[in-house]
C-alpha cells in the first residue's frame, strides 16, 4: 500500500500544485478612506461598559464555561499561602554558587541542582554542535 502511494506522488507536478494552492489571495477593501494617514476614530480601543462595582467583584473574563458567570473576588485570606509566593524572587544559579550548598535549603538546593543540570546540558550542546 505505501509503494502504491510513493509511485502516485511520482507522478504529481508539484510546481503546479503549489501554484495552485499557494495562490494568495486578498480580501476586498469596502473602497478608499478618507482622511490622513492615521486610523480611523473608531479603531482605538473601545471603553468598556461594565460598570466599575462589577469589575471590583468579579474577575472578568475568567469564566470558561458557556453557561457559567464570572467568578466573585473573593477577600485575601480565603486564599491559599502558597499563592502569594508565586511571584517571589528565586536566586539564580551564579548567587546559589555563591552559597555553601551545606547550608542551603532543601528548596533552593533544589533549584541549584536543575539550574546546574541544565547549565551543563547547554554547554555538552554547545560544544558537540561546535564539532
Amino acid at each position: 500500500m505505501a509503494l502504491t502511494y510513493i509511485r502516485s506522488l511520482r507522478n504529481v507536478n508539484f510546481h503546479e500544485v503549489i501554484q495552485i494552492g499557494g495562490c494568495r489571495t486578498f480580501a476586498v477593501g469596502g473602497g478608499k478612506k478618507k482622511g490622513g494617514k492615521g486610523g480611523a476614530a473608531g479603531d482605538g480601543p473601545k471603553a468598556s461598559t461594565i460598570s466599575k462595582e462589577v469589575k471590583a467583584s468579579t474577575v472578568v473574563g475568567a469564566n470558561i464555561l458557556k453557561d457559567g458567570a464570572d467568578p466573585k473576588v473573593l477577600p485575601d485570606s480565603e486564599y491559599p499561602d502558597w499563592l502569594w509566593h508565586l511571584l517571589d524572587k528565586r536566586p539564580a544559579l551564579s548567587e546559589l554558587r555563591r552559597k555553601n550548598l551545606e547550608s542551603l535549603p532543601y528548596d533552593d538546593l533544589k533549584r541549584f541542582v536543575k539550574l546546574d543540570t541544565r547549565a551543563r546540558i547547554k554547554e555538552n550542546n554547545s560544544v558537540r554542535a561546535k564539532n
